[in-house]
């Protein structure tokens, strides 16, 4: 299938899944929300328990929406000229690339979700909602131990056994791009890793929360992902594992992949939208994403002190965060994933 064949199939499933979802919630209060993937992963999931009991305070139903990071922005973009949501999350810089089109609202969230609730800046039209950060898994049947490096992924023994999600679709997969940037010392050298892990690469993907059932049942070995979400589907995953590969540097990173939050401008249903941005913004709320959703509140008046809090801290010991120029990412996002289908013919 060819890239456009591909785009035209992502756009036709997520236009069906439009259509699904507005059968529902008629005839009272309603929101609509796209989001990218992974806060709604798994049963009971973060996402699921907040939007009932949002319905259950405010008398207002939710409809959701999810595709990959890009898929979903791209989708906003789309329908500029009559939107349909009222809800974006998705994860940097697709984020950005939606507040630099001009189609999310410009008023000031912290009005609505209090000044402790979000680390944006006034100018801003996004909050952050949830911290995440880019990660591995393996399969624990198929490998006694991760690959040590980001070297030992190009072994000709994973030939098709790895898959990483498609930069410019995924977000996950973006940070797999931008993470190769940081690793090797600058694009050229980033793209050149990229190269010759195509050869192992068994082939794109828009969405990376599809990629984890693959590694479990030993289809694939590896593949990228981010602590949230994989650490969600360890429930149901019992063969995967996250981990970190080193850098040239013997050290190991992440990148902070936050989920953000904005406003769409005219959505249908503005103020149910801003109360529902306050409500998952609320301290109650937050205080449940580390046992419900694998992830780190977007507070500072939120303690880390359940067990999923002290087992995703204890996952990050040793791992050092980093935080690219978003700005500079957005400049540069669309130049940056054409250089990537060409080098990895994708």
């Amino acid at each position: 299938m060819s890239r456009a064949q591909r785009r035209l199939a992502a756009a036709c499933a997520f236009a069906l899944g439009l259509c699904a979802a507005c059968t529902h919630g008629q005839g009272g209060a309603v929101v609509t929300i796209y989001s990218a993937d992974g806060l709604r992963d798994g049963r009971p999931n973060w996402f699921d328990t907040e939007f009932a009991a949002f319905t259950r305070q405010t008398g207002i139903k939710v409809q959701y929406i999810e595709a990959g990071s890009g898929v979903i922005v791209n989708r906003i973009l789309a329908e500029r000229a009559d939107p349909q949501a009222d809800v974006l999350v998705t994860l940097p810089p697709f984020m950005q690339k939606a507040a630099a089109a001009g189609v999310l609202q410009a008023a000031k969230l912290r009005a609505a979700t209090g000044e402790s609730a979000g680390g944006a800046g006034a100018a801003v039209p996004w909050l952050t909602l949830a911290n995440d950060y880019a990660c591995w898994i393996y399969n624990a049947n198929a490998l006694p131990a991760p690959p040590p490096s980001y070297d030992a992924l190009l072994d000709v023994r994973f030939k098709n056994r790895i898959q990483y999600s498609t930069p410019g679709q995924a977000g996950d997969g973006t940070a797999v791009m931008l993470q190769s940037f940081k690793m090797y010392g600058g694009k050229e050298r980033g793209f050149g890793y990229l190269h010759k892990l195509q050869a192992n690469n068994l082939g794109p993907s828009a969405s990376t929360g599809r990629l984890a059932a693959l590694v479990n049942k030993g289809e694939l070995w590896l593949d990228n992902g981010d602590l949230q979400m994989n650490y969600v589907q360890l429930r149901r995953n019992p063969n995967i594992r996250i981990f970190f590969p080193q850098a040239p540097d013997g050290k190991r990173y992440a990148m902070a992949l936050p989920y953000e939050i904005a406003l769409v401008k005219g959505g249908p249903h503005g103020e149910p939208g801003r109360k529902l941005v306050a409500f998952l913004l609320s301290k109650p709320a937050q205080e449940k994403l580390f046992a419900l959703a694998g992830s780190f509140p977007a507070r500072s008046d939120v303690p880390a002190t359940d067990a999923a809090a002290r087992t995703l801290t204890h996952m990050l010991a040793g791992v050092q965060i980093w935080v690219p120029d978003w700005d500079q990412v957005t400049r540069d996002l669309d130049a940056d994933v054409e250089r990537w289908h060409q080098v990895t013919g994708s």
